[in-house]
């Protein structure tokens, strides 16, 4: 099947994106294309406008501060896996990209993109909100900080405004003394996950966090104590507290999820 005809605008400046997305608020953004490219072909989406941002320099771009190190949206998922922008984790990052599709997939799909899209099973949204990350948001307005947390508003919906865009992901740096884990369950390599878990311990920053995908929305967070790093709870103990937290889904949803996190919980203690 072939895409629904749409007209194409490619700026080249943040400005005149988001001029171009108050007039056209219906409008599709274009940025790797590993989503809404298939989208498109199968007419699941049919936009009137497609804006391409790929050439967007502003969204490319990396900066930091002393507390944390901003990702612009438009930064690949092989540019992280290679080590090729700053990793406030000192190598996670890197982990979780790898992982993500295949290369041909990571080399165009941005970190941006995936976020926007909102896929329940998308690893960068889990393994984010294990990190605490904020969303750069830009407008009509100054930019704004929102917390991942608090962007999703369910499969593939999130808060966005239609005249809004994500500039960027802000990360808190990480001590030497932060351990990860990272764990998700897919049939083969390169499909969407059935079950992912996330898990960040950092004794300096008092940070110690997991999250788990969802069926069909945003991640579950659960603030933890250290000494799980030490003993991982078995699955059933793991059940128990995901069910405690709000988990929704059931049985075995609920048990996929326990082994993902006790995988993760296992690979950051050692």
């Amino acid at each position: 099947m072939k895409a629904a005809p749409f007209a194409y605008l490619r700026p080249a400046t943040l400005a005149a994106t988001l001029d171009l997305l108050a007039k056209n608020p219906e409008a599709k953004l274009l940025a790797g294309g590993q989503t809404l490219g298939p989208m498109l072909n199968l007419r699941l989406a049919q936009p009137s406008l497609i804006i391409d941002i790929a050439r967007v320099a502003e969204l490319a771009a990396v900066a930091e501060d002393g507390e944390a190190i901003t990702l612009g949206a438009l930064i690949t998922h092989a540019a992280i896996e290679d080590g090729r922008v700053k990793d406030p984790t000192t190598g996670f990052l890197s982990k979780v990209a790898a992982g993500i599709g295949y290369r041909a997939v990571r080399t165009r799909g941005t970190i941006g993109g995936s976020l926007a899209h909102a896929d329940p099973a998308a690893d960068w949204l889990v393994a984010l909100t294990a990190l605490g990350a904020d969303l750069v948001l830009a407008g009509p307005g100054a930019p704004r900080l929102l917390a991942l947390e608090g962007f999703v508003a369910g499969a593939m919906q999130t808060v966005l405004a239609s005249n809004e865009l994500i500039a960027g992901v802000r990360i808190g740096k990480f001590s030497r003394r932060a351990r990860f884990g990272y764990h998700k369950i897919c049939r083969k390599v390169g499909e969407f996950a059935e079950a992912i878990a996330a898990v960040a311990h950092d004794p300096e920053r008092g940070v110690c966090r997991f999250a788990v995908s969802t069926p069909s929305g945003a991640p579950l967070r659960l603030d933890a104590s250290a000494d799980l790093f030490e003993a991982v709870p078995d699955r059933a103990e793991l059940e128990r507290r995901l069910a405690a937290a709000g988990f929704r889904g059931d049985a075995y949803e609920r048990r996929l999820r326990a082994v993902t996190l006790a995988r993760a919980l296992a690979m950051a203690a050692s």
